[in-house]
């Protein structure tokens, strides 16, 4: 005779087996089905928890019954035991992040930068700040008339100029040009780049160092050329920018002299 389960509840009226719970540890890959996407676990917060993918895109999920694979398996991620609060979010430039805060009407003071890639820059890490503290970031295709500039802007007490320039090195010609502003609410400072590019470490890049161009060769061209890279600055510039994700890909001597000035514009 043909034996029969006790149960006779039709199979499309049975409620899922109970998936095994599973602690959404950092560093745990897992895959959300009803996406795709997979990923390692950076953060667990109540209800939500946010992977990241091998490309270094974030993704945040629900932390619902049955809503992860993990090795092929149907889990339910949970909220480990032990997981301490959540600390403050940070920014790029690593100041704590001040979710839904609006942006500031505009200051009368300005921060300039040589060109457009040292504002792209600028904007990208210490842009959340920038907004918070109304600080508008201009940029000027050089500084040979930078003395003209700062006459004409007529800084004062509450409309202070920064400036940043590239390759201010004792010496240069961008040294001659910082020490003829003589206004005490301009503030002029440097890096000793030749470059905003040399700016971004090497390692952010998966370069030992920047290549070292001879003088009288355009340095970026040139540095495209020694790295391989198509002679397109435009792109490369892109590329760069593209690793660049906080202000740990920055050298030191660029995040100073930027704090520098965001403090000389904003504090009385």
């Amino acid at each position: 005779m043909r034996q029969y389960s006790p149960d006779l509840t039709p199979p499309w009226k049975k409620k899922p087996a109970p998936a095994p719970e599973v602690a959404a540890e950092p560093g745990l890959v897992v895959e959300e089905p009803g996406s795709g996407f997979c990923g390692a676990v950076i953060r667990c917060e109540a209800g939500t928890v946010t992977l990241e993918d091998r490309f270094g895109k974030h993704r945040v999920f629900p932390l619902q019954p049955r809503g992860f694979l993990l090795e092929g398996r149907v889990v339910t991620l949970v909220r480990p035991a032990s997981a301490a609060p959540a600390r403050p979010a940070r920014t790029a430039s690593g100041s704590v992040a001040v979710p839904g805060a609006r942006a500031r009407v505009a200051r009368a003071g300005r921060i300039y930068v040589e060109g457009r890639h040292d504002a792209e820059l600028v904007e990208k890490v210490w842009g959340d700040d920038l907004r918070i503290e109304g600080v508008v970031v201009e940029y000027l295709e050089g500084v040979d008339d930078l003395p003209a500039i700062v006459e004409s802007f007529a800084p004062g007490p509450d409309a202070r100029l920064g400036v940043l320039v590239d390759h201010l090195v004792p010496g240069t010609k961008e040294w001659r040009i910082a020490e003829a502003v003589t206004s005490e609410h301009a503030l002029v400072v440097g890096h000793p780049y030749i470059d905003i590019w040399q700016a971004v470490k090497p390692s952010a890049l998966g370069i030992e160092a920047w290549p070292v161009i001879p003088r009288g060769q355009d340095w970026k061209t040139g540095v495209c050329r020694a790295l391989g890279w198509p002679e397109n600055t435009g792109a490369a510039w892109q590329a760069i920018l593209g690793r660049v994700r906080s202000y740990r890909d920055l050298e030191p001597e660029l995040l100073g002299c930027v704090e520098r000035l965001i403090d000389h514009v904003t504090v009385p």
